[in-house]
């Protein structure tokens, strides 16, 4: 039987090696688990984001189109905007440029008093009637008209289909016409009614009859105002509509 001499050397070394390897193994991390599966999130269906109003109407005019003596809100481009907008178009607020009183000499100058934006996707124009009142000649009004239907053309971005041109009504009917020659008026109206709508079909641009409409106010004092010569939101409201009519084919 073979006999091992240590020495104490020897017994100390081994000593301290087993030490070394029980401390590593102590050390040494045990293996991760496996991590749980997490599951995907959900899917999220976010409604759509409702555009801000983008849409620009621009009205120019007299006191047909600024709303001589009924509320801002009983105006028709404010009405046409609001029926647009409940139709589903992003309609902003109109700009209206009008005065009771003007021209189409008075609008054309006042345009040149500052810019206005040329990316309107709906414009109306409506004007005449105090060049008839003032006795101005036909042939200007014509000039002026054109001028102004350019103008309206080029704020719509050059696109003549954005444009309305609405007649001139017919202010005979009314009271405030009554010590004055009421057929010599109508006629008057007609006639320029008759320039700005050839003028107007010239150019591929929409026109809107509502003389005839303005006429009803000989039997239908309701659509008249408290001034009993300007026209009140029943009329308006009746006008709003025809544009909105053309304006929606316009908008798509």
């Amino acid at each position: 039987m073979p006999v091992f001499f240590y020495s104490n050397r020897s017994v100390a070394n081994l000593f301290w090696i087993l030490v070394i390897l029980g401390a590593c193994s102590k050390s040494r991390p045990k293996p991760a688990p496996p991590p749980t599966p997490v599951p995907p999130p959900p899917i999220e269906i976010n409604p759509p984001v409702i555009q801000p109003d983008s849409l620009s109407y621009l009205a120019l005019g007299d006191s047909y189109t600024i709303g001589q003596s009924v509320p801002p809100e009983d105006r028709f481009p404010v009405l046409a905007a609001n029926l647009l907008h409940q139709k589903g178009f992003k309609m902003k607020a109109p700009d209206i440029i009008a005065r009771t009183g003007w021209s189409t000499a008075d609008l054309l100058y006042d345009l040149t008093q500052y810019s206005v934006p040329n990316n309107y996707q709906l414009v109306t124009l409506l004007i005449g009637v105090n060049n008839q009142f003032r006795r101005l000649p036909l042939a200007e009004y014509e000039t002026e008209f054109r001028q102004l239907l350019q103008f309206s053309v080029n704020r719509a971005g050059g696109n003549p289909k954005r444009v309305i041109v609405l007649s001139i009504p017919d202010y005979s009917v009314t009271p405030f016409a009554r010590t004055s020659n009421r057929s010599q008026i109508a006629s008057e109206i007609d006639l320029f009614n008759e320039r700005n709508r050839n003028i107007t079909a010239g150019s591929g641009i929409s026109y809107i009859n509502i003389t005839e409409l303005s006429r009803e106010a000989a039997s239908d004092k309701a659509l008249l105002t408290y001034d009993s010569l300007h026209y009140s939101k029943k009329y308006y409201a009746q006008v709003a509509e025809l544009v909105v009519k053309l304006a929606v084919d316009k908008l798509q």
